[in-house]
């Protein structure tokens, strides 16, 4: 479960534990895109959360962590020996609309673990108060840390790329927050690092080819090695960038995820999913869903999600064109031509997906899964079907029964009957779909429950969601857990949701 701890009292520990020691790669291989920032002090800072299993993954001692020094640490406030935090300079198009700076207004990167097998993770804090490139005051409440933590978790269960957060911390300060006054809390955050598609857009802005070429020599590096020996380095990170964040578009519909603001600043080069906010599941199937409560008009939807990100891999590929030919006209061409190869990357990795969820081998034929894939979700949509539960369904039906899909649908559908006959005559695999159709999702009326009972002081709903969906494709047969793999109730008032990572 989810470690729950107050703060040690500084009775309880003869001497201060160690705490983890951090790298500071960012922060002098780029004084020009830190900004220093100290941390606001916490007046009673208290462990809410504690990822034991990252952790261990990055080589911490989770009870130093818990020691008044490592929740302190966890906090921002400076330890002995460690380098001063910075807030990370960024642009990005937001909206569609570029806005020349935004940056960390509210976070800071307090430097990088070297994982026990050499591998570089940010450790990056949000909720740490105002600095130089704040929109508002800084800070950060229970609710949306927790959110963070909880999608991350679960994104990296269910085998997508992924963010993760290390701890939430309550601060004991109140904070204002969409009209209420309520607890505040820092989360600390690991990442493969927080290089987004906004900070080349910055960088182009400031019309420095030296520091562009350095900054795509740290990306290369740290994220895409195997482009260093390209005979067109730049080019081959492009395309290496472009195939990732395919991959990653494709495994987001897989499972039905919908990331709610996909401006460049909030999409990184290494292709892991960053910044919770308006995030949500789909329950019922609804291709055109959006969720964020300032998406006005769907910009952000489930379904646009592939071409939103082909088009903020444009803004990408047009801050990177310096470095891709030296004459411009021939860098423009070239970037847009490695854009424009991402349709294909994406049909192939979503037909992939599509391929196992429906439990098929490589022996279906390709135009089989396409209009299979595409027949189910039409399905789903005339008849406001439950996504996740469908897809979870259809391993009953490989085993020979088809009620558990059957009973999703009202009534008689013959296209049902005759979708099933063309599908079962493929022979699918049970133990497949089962292997790539989770259980549990993260139900957005479950994760508000879990947030205002945490938020009220309780967080057994947390703990509990947070354990089931660090194991999604597992069914537990207690009928105590069939609430966390139903949809939303009929009646329920459609999601909404806000900014507050």
């Amino acid at each position: 479960m989810t470690d729950v701890t107050p703060v040690a009292t500084a009775a309880s520990t003869s001497r201060p534990a160690p705490l983890p020691v951090l790298e500071r790669v960012w922060a002098e291989a780029f004084p020009e895109l830190s900004r220093p920032v100290t941390p606001v002090r916490t007046p009673r800072p208290r462990l809410l959360a504690l990822n034991e299993p990252l952790a261990a993954e990055l080589g911490v001692d989770a009870a130093h962590l818990r020691s008044p020094a490592g929740v302190r640490f966890l906090t921002g406030e400076p330890a002995e020996g460690a380098g001063a935090a910075v807030a990370q300079v960024y642009a990005g198009h937001q909206w569609g609309v570029f806005q020349p700076i935004l940056g960390d207004g509210r976070a800071a990167l307090l430097g990088e673990l070297r994982t026990p097998d050499g591998r570089l993770r940010d450790l990056h804090l949000k909720g740490i108060g105002p600095t130089s490139m704040s929109r508002v005051d800084g800070f950060a409440v229970v609710g949306p840390m927790l959110r963070e933590y909880l999608m991350g978790e679960a994104m990296n269960a269910l085998g997508v790329p992924t963010t993760r957060a290390l701890a939430v911390v309550a601060t004991g300060a109140p904070r204002s927050h969409a009209g209420e006054v309520l607890p505040g809390a820092v989360l600390a955050r690991t990442a493969a690092s927080h290089v987004r598609f906004g900070s080349f857009e910055y960088v182009r802005a400031q019309g420095d080819p030296a520091l562009l070429r350095r900054l795509a020599d740290h990306v290369i590096a740290r994220h895409h090695p195997g482009a260093a020996g390209a005979r067109h380095p730049y080019r081959a990170l492009l395309t290496r960038i472009v195939d990732a964040v395919a991959a990653l578009t494709a495994q987001w519909m897989r499972v039905g995820f919908v990331h709610g603001v996909l401006s460049t600043d909030n999409v990184a080069v290494s292709a892991e999913t960053i910044d919770y906010g308006p995030c949500a599941f789909l329950d019922a199937y609804e291709p055109g869903a959006f969720f964020s409560s300032i998406d006005r008009f769907g910009r952000y939807a489930y379904d646009r999600q592939p071409a939103i990100m082909r088009w903020n891999l444009a803004r990408l590929g047009e801050a990177l064109a310096p470095l891709l030919a030296d004459d411009p006209a021939e860098a423009e061409q070239t970037a847009a031509a490695t854009v424009a190869t991402f349709d294909a990357r994406y049909a192939f990795h979503e037909s992939a997906a599509f391929r196992a969820k429906l439990g098929l081998d490589d022996r279906a034929p390709q135009t089989a899964v396409h209009e299979l894939t595409a027949a189910a979700l039409a399905l789903l949509d005339e008849h406001g079907v439950d996504f996740t539960g469908f897809w979870r369904a259809l391993a009953r039906a490989a085993d020979g029964d088809e009620r558990p899909v059957r009973d999703r649908f009202l009534g008689a559908v013959p296209a049902l009957d005759r979708w099933l006959a063309r599908w079962g005559a493929l022979a699918p695999s049970a133990a497949r779909i089962r292997a790539v159709n989770p259980v549990y999702i993260p139900r957005n009326h479950l994760v508000e429950e879990a947030l205002a009972a945490a938020t009220a002081g309780d967080l057994g709903p947390f703990e509990t969601l947070v354990d089931l969906l660090r194991e999604p494709y597992t069914e537990r047969v207690s009928l105590e857990f069939r609430r966390f793999a139903a949809p939303a109730p009929a009646d329920a008032p459609r999601h909404r949701a806000f900014c507050g990572t």
